[in-house]
């Protein structure tokens, strides 16, 4: 494989990039040109393991905040 075909190949986005991408996706915003990098270089199987994970820790941060709260409230 030649230089020139490997600057051909798409490049999957970094770690930083899908996560971005996932975090904007909880709150429903996305540019349009990370959306398209997404689509067309992104593996889905990257979006839905960091989706998940990011889902878990949403939960669990909302349980951690309730319990907090019913415990300061004496409940």
């Amino acid at each position: 494989m030649s230089d020139s075909d490997s600057r051909n190949e798409p490049e999957t986005p970094t770690f930083w990039q899908t996560l971005t991408s996932v975090l904007a996706a909880f709150f429903g915003v996305q540019s349009s040109s990370a959306r398209k990098r997404d689509f067309t270089r992104g593996k889905p199987s990257h979006f839905i393991i960091l989706g998940l994970m990011a889902t878990v820790l949403f939960v669990l941060i909302l349980v951690g905040v309730v319990k907090l709260v019913l415990g300061l409230a004496g409940v």
